[in-house]
């Protein structure tokens, strides 16, 4: 891996829906509290993840933007559940939804628990500046506003917020 290039939206509509062609649901919990990574104090987050059977330990630079270093590896699956009961200050819930548009694949991901509501598409792409089409469905990019970043999400969630940050604006 190496390296991320990942662009968030907030959607326009739900229309993407009728369009999925496989979903996950994921539990995630990071090992570095969110304060130490925005404030500055860690140069990484450091997460668990559990989709399905499979776990994974993901490493991933603590600067903000489309592009950040990243690097993922498998776990066991029991040691993750005991990571995420012992070392998380809490966890983050959602279903991944997987969608293609034009040659590239969108991953939807919509919220629950404290999040609940919250419905963001990625994209992952091979470089900064490469090229893809925007469906009907995406809205407003919201790649630099941190609030967005699941670490956040456990800190600061959906539910907390003000209705002008759950436009993408504040």
């Amino acid at each position: 891996m190496g390296m991320e290039i990942e662009r968030k939206f907030l959607l326009a509509s739900d229309t993407w829906r009728s369009q999925v062609s496989r979903s996950q649901r994921l539990v995630q919990g990071y090992l570095v509290s969110a304060h130490l990574v925005t404030s500055g104090a860690s140069k990484s987050s450091v997460r668990v993840r559990i989709g399905g059977e499979q776990a994974w330990l993901n490493i991933k630079s603590s600067t903000l933007g489309v592009a950040r270093q990243e690097y993922e590896y498998e776990v066991p699956l029991a040691d993750a559940e005991a990571m995420l009961a012992r070392l998380c200050d809490g966890v983050v819930e959602k279903i991944r939804h997987y969608v293609a548009h034009a040659n590239h694949e969108f991953e939807i991901d919509e919220f629950f628990g404290a999040n609940d509501g919250l419905v963001v598409a990625e994209l992952e792409l091979d470089s900064v500046d490469e090229a893809y089409e925007r469906p009907d469905w995406l809205g407003a990019e919201v790649s630099e506003l941190p609030r967005y970043y699941n670490l956040n999400l456990i800190a600061y969630p959906y539910s907390a917020w003000t209705a002008a940050e759950r436009e993408g604006q504040g």
